[in-house]
């Protein structure tokens, strides 16, 4: 009853359909990322999605379309500097780029319009914020990560695990590094709408971190990641409606509770 009422509000099915897509696209993202040690990358890139979105208030431009290009380029930087063999490491580079974006922003926020409702709701996400762009556009990104899973998938596989073999192969690895990239830029500045530019990057990391508990396959991981990211926002969208909580918190919550589900289930069978 409660799931028909919650389903009648135009703005709640709007993010029922755009988190779905945004959860799936983070999940698929986060499995190579979070092999390649790259796990972080989403935190990194909210934080610049924020001070691009401050920029942009500031601007008074789009801040969608002011972000997104912004961000695809500091993903393209940031692993190129991590598979060039630089002094400073990936986790290193994130940190660098992520706590100077995000200080930019405050900066910028602090001189001009202040800390508004907009502001609040880029930093800890607003079921309301989504609009009928983003889940179109959502969508497509949906649909890009697919095709690349479903049509790339040994490719992928072996630049997740095993980069200068897939070099010295012939394999393009420069290119699917650029779209995991800028996919994964997308999907940051889409979900950082609803989950908050705090918490978009558990969505990254927590499903792919739940499905390495339960399965040692590729395919398994890419699969059971996909399918705990949906039933988690779809659970937590449900909770956060019924209990009006926070959608962002409440869907990492419910991430939360079943990586450690997942931990006791691993434990379990390591003892057997």
């Amino acid at each position: 009853m409660e799931l028909m009422e919650m389903l009648a509000w135009p703005f709640m099915r709007r993010a029922l359909v755009a988190g779905v897509l945004v959860s799936l696209c983070a999940a698929l993202l986060g499995v190579p990322l979070v092999l390649k040690r790259y796990s972080m990358i989403g935190d990194g890139l909210s934080h610049v999605s924020f001070g691009a979105l401050a920029v942009a208030v500031a601007l008074g431009v789009t801040p969608l379309y002011f972000s997104i290009p912004v961000v695809i380029l500091s993903a393209f930087f940031l692993l190129r500097l991590a598979n060039s063999g630089s002094r400073m490491g990936s986790d290193a580079a994130i940190a660098v780029v992520s706590a100077s974006a995000l200080a930019i922003g405050i900066m910028v926020i602090s001189l001009t319009t202040g800390m508004t409702t907009d502001v609040d709701n880029y930093m800890f996400g607003s079921v309301l914020a989504m609009t009928e762009t983003d889940v179109l556009l959502a969508a497509a990104v949906c649909a890009a990560v697919l095709v690349l899973f479903v049509l790339f998938y040994h490719r992928l596989f072996a630049i997740t695990f095993d980069e200068n073999f897939a070099r010295a192969t012939g394999m393009r690895v420069e290119l699917y590094n650029t779209l995991l990239s800028i996919l994964t830029a997308l999907t940051i500045v889409l979900g950082m709408r609803m989950m908050g530019a705090m918490l978009i990057s558990s969505l990254v990391i927590f499903p792919a971190l739940t499905a390495m508990r339960l399965f040692r396959s590729f395919r398994g991981v890419v699969l059971c990641a996909g399918t705990t990211a949906v039933l988690c926002f779809c659970t937590g969208l449900t909770v956060s409606y019924v209990k009006s909580t926070p959608v962002g918190a409440t869907v990492v919550t419910a991430n939360l509770l079943v990586f450690l589900l997942a931990c006791g289930m691993e434990r379990l069978r390591k003892r057997g």
